[in-house]
């Protein structure tokens, strides 16, 4: 039995589900159906433990390896990248 829910949401953020849902064709309030019930389906204690989204933990290969260049290295590599061109 569907019952009624009243939320206040950032204006941007409500035009972008609402966008999102249209190109899904499924309605807002399935939407938001769905997504709280992937949260109640999983208990969660906090915010952190939120999957970013199932597809992207499928998809991701092991550790993410973050490498650091300075600015000056990223600076002359990138200028080197167009003097070949």
């Amino acid at each position: 039995m569907d019952a009624k829910l009243t939320l206040s949401l950032d204006h941007d953020v409500i035009n972008n589900a609402k966008l999102f849902a249209e190109k899904n064709n499924i309605s807002l309030s399935r939407l938001t159906e769905f997504l709280y019930r992937k949260l109640a389906e999983n208990s969660y204690s906090n915010l952190e433990e939120l999957p970013i989204s199932d597809w992207v933990m499928m998809a991701a290969e092991g550790q993410a390896e973050y490498k650091t260049k300075t600015s000056k290295k990223l600076r002359s590599e990138y200028f080197d990248s167009k003097k070949t061109k």
